[in-house]
Formats: structure tokens, sequence, C-alpha cells
């Protein structure tokens, strides 16, 4: 079961993220429910680590096996979500990842994966081009040029 519950004010949601770099761009994502690009990774379950959900959640949207090379956030989140309207309120690590000794950079620049019945595309976004794109999280656009060299927590309000 995952960490996620409706209330009377919003939803709110227990996630993780994994931050995949190489060569000054990013790994984002997006599918047929959303026209922005986000980060892949999901909900914790009940019982289960953030290490543990965000190694589930790559081995799941992109089966890879990839290890945490640290984590860099802890965000509270405060947003709208464009598509539904909700509120939300969300804590949400990310992860730094390394995917060394995996395929994903011999998949191209683009490429799309299967997650069930779900459609994962996927594109390697380069720094500079975050700040024009439409992409969540918004602190990304900017803090992508300076990682926390210690597990930090912050604050966004949307």
């Amino acid at each position: 079961m995952d960490i996620t519950f409706n209330t009377d004010h919003g939803i709110f949601n227990y996630r993780v993220c994994a931050m995949i770099l190489s060569d000054n761009k990013i790994l984002a994502m997006h599918d047929d429910r959303s026209p922005y690009f986000y980060l892949p990774g999901g909900r914790v379950a009940v019982g289960e680590t953030a290490e543990e959900a965000v190694i589930r959640e790559v081995q799941e949207e992109l089966h890879i096996s990839a290890r945490i090379q640290r984590p860099l956030w802890l965000n509270q989140a405060f947003f709208q979500e464009d598509v539904s309207g909700q509120s939300y309120h969300e804590l949400c690590i990310y992860f730094l990842m390394d995917i060394s000794g995996t395929d994903l950079l011999a998949r191209g620049e683009r490429f799309v994966c299967q997650e069930g019945s779900r459609t994962h595309a996927y594109e390697w976004l380069p720094f500079d081009r975050l700040k024009e794109e439409y992409f969540y999280p918004l602190f990304l656009k900017k803090e992508i040029y300076r990682l926390p060299d210690v597990f930090t927590i912050r604050t966004e309000r949307e």
C-alpha cells in the first residue's frame, strides 16, 4: 500500500525521485497523463524504506538495477497539480543514482519504456534547457547546478 491519502485539504504523498545525470544532462520523463517532464520515481509503500522504494521504482520504470550514490534532498512541496488541479502536500526524497553497469546511456537521447500498461517517454535534458522546459520540480531548474554535499531539507511552495 502506497503512503498517500486524501484529506479535506488535499492529497498527502510520500515519494522518492531518482536523479540520473550524465554529461550535464538529467533523465526526465513524461507520459500520456502528464504534459510536463518529471523525474523517475514514485510513492513509498508502507513498510518500505525510501532507499528500497527508489531502487524498486527505477527497476519498474527503466528496467535497470541502479545503485544509490547518495541522498540529496528531502523536499517538502506544497503545490496544485497542473492536470488534476488537486492540492498536494508532498514529501519527496531525491536520490543521486549510479547507472554504471547498465545499458541506460546506450538507449539514446530519447527512448520509451513500458511499465505494465503505461508507456513512459524519457529524454536526456541538458541542464541549461530546464529553465525553458515544462518541468517539475521547479527548484531543480536552479539547484541542478549546485547539488548539496550533505542531505538537505528544503521547502517548495508553488
